[in-house]
Formats: structure tokens, C-alpha cells, sequence
């Protein structure tokens, strides 16, 4: 068993005992990975990104990978591959010669 299969069955393991699976809906648990996301970013209101308190980072990052994985596994998707085919796809979008260094959309490059 690989890492993100450990923690997604940790995270499985958590929600049965429970009984939350009838709240873990493909739309729910986007909804919920959209307001974890944003509780991270909440983080960082009105500080520099050295201020903010790493504590609550890491625990809201914590948040939003559980979300995700739990959405991931709804749906029976692998993460590690589907990570690795968008790496392929932005490598395509952002070629190295036009995008290093550069911090735009691909349709400006």
C-alpha cells in the first residue's frame, strides 16, 4: 500500500466510524476542499507569507489534501496519476523556452 492509499484509507477509516459517508458526496467534498482552501488563504490575510502562523498553514493544508483525497477516492481515481498526467498537459501548455521565469497564462506566452 502506497502512501496516499494509507492516508486515504486512515481517512476512510475516520468517516465510518462516523457514519459520515452519507455526507461525502462528490459535490459536498468539492464544496468542503473550496472552503478548507479558503481557510488556508485566511492564513495569510494581511501578512506576508513569513507571518503567517505555519501551524495553522499546516492544518488547513492537512484539510484540503483530506477533501481532495476523499474526492479522488469517490470517483476511483488514482492521485499519483492524475497529478502526473496535468504535469504532462502544463508541460505541454508551458514549454520551458517561453514560460521559464515567466508568470503567465499559457494563451500569453
Amino acid at each position: 500500500m502506497n502512501d496516499i492509499e494509507l492516508i486515504t484509507q486512515a481517512l476512510l477509516e475516520f468517516r465510518d466510524e462516523r457514519d459520515w459517508a452519507q455526507f461525502h458526496n462528490p459535490k459536498d467534498l468539492a464544496l468542503a476542499l473550496n472552503i478548507e482552501a479558503g481557510e488556508l488563504l485566511e492564513a495569510y490575510l494581511w501578512k506576508s507569507s513569513e507571518q503567517a502562523d505555519i501551524d495553522k498553514v499546516k492544518e488547513e493544508l492537512a484539510d484540503v489534501f483530506a477533501f481532495a483525497f476523499l474526492l479522488a477516492e469517490k470517483y476511483d481515481l488514482d492521485v499519483k496519476r492524475i497529478v502526473l498526467e496535468k504535469i504532462e498537459k502544463n508541460a505541454l501548455k508551458y514549454p520551458v523556452a517561453k514560460a521559464k521565469g515567466v508568470a503567465k497564462k499559457y494563451t500569453d506566452l
